[in-house]
């Protein structure tokens, strides 16, 4: 079976989204009862020279529905600032892109195959080909910052296992 741009986007990034609505719900209930400052959830790092937790769940947006509406310009550019979000905020943020890539239709993305993307940010240009862009840039951020978000949950006591983070999994029927 050949797998489209569809299923190698918007099927995954849905799962990854969605394993962190729930997450994110989770660590919500969890520092609202043990007494854990959401703001200071928000601005946490896992190390000082890490972006805080807050980054974490903007760049989950910005590799999934992000990354499509890059594909659709056929440009990824770095914001030039970043949103502020309390707890609750990020929640809306994750839902919002939920919502949006639940918006894109198989024939619209798949109609965006073999284009090509080009990474901007300064002087730095790299360009890439739809498919390397979201296989090679795309999905690793995405996975690499959604894992960075539930690791801080964890570190703080969050009751979060494996099957939270993999979300709705694509089982054979």
């Amino acid at each position: 079976m050949a797998s489209s741009l569809y299923d190698i986007t918007v099927v995954p990034y849905r799962q990854t989204l969605g394993g962190l609505v729930g997450v994110l719900e989770k660590g919500a209930d969890y520092c609202n009862e043990a007494g854990i400052d959401l703001d200071e959830l928000v601005n946490f790092s896992l190390y000082e020279d890490m972006l805080p937790f807050g980054f974490q769940i903007f760049a989950c947006a910005l590799h999934s529905a992000g990354s499509l509406q890059s594909i659709e310009k056929g440009l990824f550019n770095r914001p030039d600032s970043l949103p502020s979000h309390d707890y609750a905020g990020l929640q809306q943020l994750v839902a919002d892109t939920c919502e949006t890539l639940d918006g894109y239709r198989r024939d619209q993305v798949d109609a965006m195959a073999g284009g090509e993307v080009l990474f901007a940010a300064g002087d730095i240009n790299l360009p890439f080909t739809t498919e390397g862009f979201v296989l090679t840039f795309s999905t690793p951020n995405l996975h690499f910052h959604a894992t960075t978000a539930y690791d801080i949950l964890r570190l703080k006591g969050v009751p979060v296992g494996k099957l939270d983070f993999l979300g709705q999994m694509q089982l054979n029927k």
